[in-house]
């Protein structure tokens, strides 16, 4: 499996293993990668149309991490348009991110031999926890909640973040951090053309 950091594999594929530190580079990533983005595409639209940016909210427990407010935009059919505009063009981008998360994230839980559903409960269930209590009034059921995500999200950081994966192959591949057997490598020596002595020109 090519687990270098561009490769079509690790920023798609469902199937194989990485280690911490590329799954650290995964969640940086992707949220920067939204961030930036939709940020830009917000700066782009208020220029075109001469509104201005109140403020900028980044929420990583949305399904948009960047929320925009824009202030001065004149008529309410000109704001209702910047929105329907940010919302269609920041689709593709969080889409992208989404998807370069979970790839990586099943592939993480794969290196702690543990199958894929398990980021149901170790990332999904946390964000939708969080939405749920922001709806609720003031109740014990909005603690219970917020107290269950916090669980989660803190069981997912260790899980997924801090510990490290299975040592030798499991049943999802390779180790990830397995020195590379040089027997395998390129054998260079092997390849070199020797020619004998007898075919240089004679003096």
């Amino acid at each position: 499996m090519d687990n270098s950091y561009t490769s079509n594999e690790f920023l798609f594929s469902f199937r194989g293993r990485i280690n911490r530190a590329k799954y650290w580079y995964a969640v940086f990533a992707s949220w920067a990668f939204c961030g930036v983005l939709l940020a830009l595409l917000a700066f782009v639209l208020s220029r075109i149309f001469g509104a201005s940016i109140k403020s900028v909210h980044l929420n990583l427990f949305d399904i948009a991490p960047v929320n925009v407010t824009f202030s001065d935009t004149g008529p309410a059919f000109t704001e209702t348009l910047i929105y329907l505009l940010f919302h269609a063009g920041g689709a593709p981008i969080v889409v992208f991110g989404i998807w370069f998360l979970a790839a990586t994230t099943v592939k993480r839980l794969h290196d702690r031999d543990k199958r894929g559903w398990w980021i149901v409960p170790l990332l999904i269930a946390p964000c939708i926890f969080n939405r749920l209590a922001g709806r609720l009034p003031d109740s014990y059921a909005v603690g219970v909640l917020e107290l269950g995500a916090f669980v989660l999200c803190l069981w997912g950081f260790v899980e997924l973040l801090c510990l490290r994966g299975t040592r030798g192959p499991n049943r999802f591949g390779p180790d990830p951090l397995a020195p590379i057997d040089a027997r395998q490598g390129w054998a260079q020596q092997a390849e070199l053309e020797f020619v004998p002595h007898r075919a240089d020109p004679s003096p």
